[in-house]
């Protein structure tokens, strides 16, 4: 659990978390993120972990998600995100698929935010030989970011050196249209997508080691605006992972870094959070990453 009395990064310090997605429903901050277990320089992640919060500072854990799981899945718990659609809680995953070369995403559901989860189907949503005329790499189906739309229609955003995207049925575990790219100045991989006053923004990894970059577009399906860089290189970590939401009043910028003293680093990463905010025109200014973190939310 993070410090009761202030703010501080990282926010969870007993366990090395990573690639961070959040959720804001009935008045708390739920936080989905992978656990490096790692004592090599290599990615170690056997599950996600599940914390709750409604004051952006003090963390409780609520649960884990194995990937192992979800059936077709041989382990490594990469990337993922949870959204709500009509009551339901759909946790976007990344893993290594049994049968088929590479990396996969499946889709789990639950009635709460912090579950208990269990697989949708039987089946990846998204496997490798979808997605190989786009290129020819077996991690490229990875680092899945969900949209519910104004419209309630949902939007599937993912990928490593291609952008993809597809809409979603309105079971949310069955793509409604073909595989799409979105082209993007240097993308690596995370995209993550949030909505605000007409505008789609899209953040994702950008170069590596990675910045957070990002481009906006009136339209869900672009076409994009390139709009700069958004967060810097953390030093201490080649990856960069981010999420943002709104809460009580203020944007949360929520990113790892590998700053725990003295073994955190590209392996053995640790979720931060810092402010974000706008520009009068729409644009987001760059995140400062701070060791202080943010206040309580109030």
């Amino acid at each position: 659990m993070a410090g009761a009395l202030g703010a501080v990064n990282p926010i969870i310090t007993d366990k090395y978390t990573a690639d961070p997605a959040a959720l804001v429903h009935n008045g708390k901050v739920y936080l989905y993120c992978g656990h490096d277990v790692s004592t090599r320089e290599r990615y170690e992640m056997p599950e996600w972990l599940i914390y709750s919060s409604d004051d952006m500072v003090q963390w409780k854990e609520e649960g884990t998600l194995a990937a192992t799981t979800f059936p077709w899945a041989s382990g490594d718990a990469w990337a993922s995100q949870v959204v709500e659609h009509r009551g339901k809680f759909y946790w976007y995953v990344t893993a290594t698929h049994k049968d088929i070369n590479g990396k996969a995403i499946g889709v789990a559901v639950a009635d709460s935010p912090v579950g208990p989860f269990v697989p949708a189907s039987d089946k990846a949503l998204i496997t490798n030989d979808m997605t190989t005329d786009k290129t020819n790499i077996t991690w490229d189906d990875i680092d899945p970011t969900v949209l519910v739309d104004d419209d309630g229609r949902a939007w599937l955003f993912w990928g490593n050196t291609a952008c993809y995207y597809a809409p979603l049925k309105d079971n949310m575990i069955e793509l409604d249209g073909p595989i799409r790219t979105i082209d993007l100045p240097h993308f690596t991989e995370a995209p993550w997508l949030h909505k605000r006053n007409g505008w789609y923004y899209l953040s994702y990894a950008y170069q590596f080691p990675e910045k957070t970059a990002y481009a906006m577009s009136r339209h869900i399906q672009g076409p994009y605006e390139f709009k700069g860089i958004l967060n810097e290189v953390a030093g201490n970590s080649n990856t960069n992972h981010q999420a943002i939401i709104d809460f009580k009043g203020k944007t949360y910028f929520i990113y790892h870094n590998g700053s725990i003293p003295t073994k955190g680093g590209s392996y053995r990463r640790s979720v931060c959070i810092d402010y974000l905010y706008y520009n009068p025109d729409g644009t987001m200014k760059r995140v400062i990453m701070t060791s202080e973190g943010v206040g309580p939310a109030q």
